[in-house]
């Protein structure tokens, strides 16, 4: 199959006929995974929100399959990984759990098991690009995008696509996105090539959620920035909604599309928090802090627990989980616990597992550092885990696999900040403006806006917006 018969297949197989932006997208694509082109090459893919990225994205990977190219598709999280193999129509799986050794990507005073890659002239795609970190952030950790690029180009003439929305937040701690930066591929040594997908399609221009988020990407390239706006009239939508409606905004998502596709998006944990608990106690009539069917969100990564379930690569720092069944709760060190089985809904399996109960209430993102020192000095004290001349290193040892100092961190997934809600979808999305001063209306908060806005697939519910001009 020739370049142009390949790129010709890609058109065929889109639901509409592509603008004259996607179409040169399309021939770029087609020449850059042709056998012939050189291999260690990158492809940025810098697709906003309306483009029809995910369409073409959907279209090229059963091109690729069709014409008998190994493709892999790869996403940062457990959730991304599921909208992405929805849209594609072919497995997809979190970077983790693809490139690390031992299911789990554990790593340890530096050493990181990264897998060889095996496979021929393999096309690997990887979605929401714009979350992958290089270790620089406030978490610190591993350098993910450089283990990644490492893993791809051990395979013979792999290719390597990124897509992902530089109008959206950048990885915690970040200004900018690594992984959609040209110089970060040049620095190792990789040719890029890139291409920009701006070009609303017709149907996005019917939408008022993509009417607000085309709006917000264009006022980020004014100078001075615009003050900001809600598009609303015209549109079905797009709603504005108060703090006196807003249970009954809530509940009425709750009853016709679930809880798991509604959800409030807001600026800080300590605005999640009293929404949390507002909508156990006013929409749920929840009185105890867990019950069955609860609805939790991973505040940290945990591989613990995922090692002894078969296809869990790990626990992500904002998965959801449901609480299946509640085996016990206790008090130990000063801290609660309760041991629980979870079911993992992005990945269809249960996890036993022991939680910390106090971060379901906590102001705090997770427990804190001086917190996780004192539960680790109690652990190795404790004489029902060590001997009084047990050495240091044995009770190190012991305590990076034990229960309590790895419980998992959950918080209520009813409100989430927008960096837990990035690279998921909802039906239903009620973005909380309540609490944000004049001063703070810069080029993050228009990339927090625009995040949390595109999170909705039905409808978006502006909550608290009274302080923004409406049109």
């Amino acid at each position: 199959m020739t370049i142009s018969e390949f790129a010709a297949d890609v058109a065929a197989r889109l639901p509409y006929v592509p603008n004259g932006q996607q179409a040169q997208l399309i021939g770029a694509l087609a020449r850059f995974c042709a056998m012939s082109a050189p291999s260690d090459g990158v492809f940025i893919l810098n697709g906003y929100a309306g483009t029809g990225k995910t369409s073409l994205t959907g279209a090229l990977v059963k091109s690729l399959r069709a014409a008998g190219r190994e493709v892999v598709l790869l996403a940062p999280t457990g959730r991304a990984a599921k909208v992405l193999s929805g849209h594609a129509g072919w497995p997809a799986f979190t970077i983790h759990r693809r490139i690390y050794r031992g299911g789990g990507g554990e790593w340890s005073d530096g050493f990181r098991a990264l897998q060889h890659n095996n496979l021929t002239n393999a096309v690997f795609i990887v979605d929401e690009a714009s979350m992958i970190g290089d270790g620089s952030g406030q978490e610190g950790g591993p350098n993910l995008l450089e283990d990644l690029v490492e893993y791809v180009f051990t395979g013979d003439n792999s290719r390597l696509i990124v897509i992902g929305d530089v109008a959206q937040l950048p990885p915690v701690g970040s200004e900018l996105s690594p992984a959609m930066n040209v110089d970060s591929y040049k620095r190792l040594g990789l040719r890029v090539s890139r291409a920009v997908l701006t070009d609303t399609a017709r149907q996005a221009r019917e939408s008022g959620i993509l009417r607000n988020a085309t709006w917000l990407r264009r006022a980020m390239l004014i100078d001075p920035l615009p003050a900001p706006r809600l598009v609303v009239e015209g549109y079905d939508d797009v709603a504005l909604t108060d703090g006196n409606d807003v249970a009954d905004v809530v509940g009425d998502c709750y009853r016709v599309d679930g809880q798991g596709e509604t959800i409030i998006v807001t600026r800080s944990n300590v605005r999640a928090r009293e929404f949390n608990l507002g909508i156990r106690s006013r929409i749920l009539d929840y009185e105890e802090m867990l019950v069955k069917g609860e609805r939790l969100l991973v505040a940290k990564n945990n591989y613990t627990w995922a090692a002894k379930v078969k296809g869990l690569d790990f626990i992500a720092n904002g998965d959801v989980a449901i609480v299946r069944r509640i085996h016990g709760m206790e008090e130990k060190y000063g801290f609660r616990f309760a041991m629980v089985t979870l079911w993992m809904p992005d990945n269809d399996v249960e996890v036993d597992c022991r939680i910390f109960l106090q971060t379901l209430t906590d102001e705090s993102a997770s427990v804190s550092a001086q917190d996780m020192r004192r539960l680790a000095e109690a652990r190795m004290a404790d004489p029902e885990v060590n001997a009084p001349d047990t050495p240091y290193e044995t009770r190190v040892r012991r305590l990076r696999k034990d229960e309590y100092f790895n419980a998992l961190q959950v918080k209520y997934a009813y409100a989430v900040t927008c960096h837990k809600a990035q690279g998921a979808q909802w039906r239903n999305v009620v973005v909380d403006l309540g609490g944000i001063a004049a001063d703070a209306q810069g080029l993050e908060f228009y990339r927090w806006l625009y995040t949390a806005v595109t999170r909705a697939t039905r409808r978006v519910y502006f909550l608290n917006g009274e302080a923004f001009s409406r049109v």
